[in-house]
């Protein structure tokens, strides 16, 4: 390809929209703590602490919930923020798909 265009070598990816990158001899590790420290803190969870499981099995999320209104727009976008995470933390994947489907049902009753 340098033949044919003009190129520079930037040396190793370490970071990349906000993926951080570690490259080994055997392996290449993708991450996003930063991202992740960054959302929570973003959300107002930035203390809060980690759970093994995501949510509560069997958990049932109603549109005709008691709890008082939140903000949908910042709602929509930490959901969206957790969408993107999910690149790198594929375990995270279902819990996030449920909590956004349920603001589109949430938002959807207003």
């Amino acid at each position: 390809m340098a033949a044919h265009f003009e190129m520079s070598d930037l040396d190793a990816l370490s970071y990349y929209l906000s993926i951080e990158v570690r490259q080994g001899k055997e392996h290449i590790f993708l991450g996003q703590r930063a991202y992740a420290e960054k959302l929570l803190e973003r959300s107002g969870m930035a203390e809060c602490k980690s759970r093994a499981t995501p949510m509560e099995e069997r958990l049932r999320l109603s549109k005709h919930s008691m709890v008082k209104k939140v903000d949908v727009t910042h709602y929509r976008s930490i959901i969206g923020g957790l969408r993107y995470l999910t690149h790198t933390r594929p375990d995270i994947t279902f819990v996030v798909g449920c909590e956004a489907e349920y603001v589109a049902a949430a938002t959807a009753a207003c």
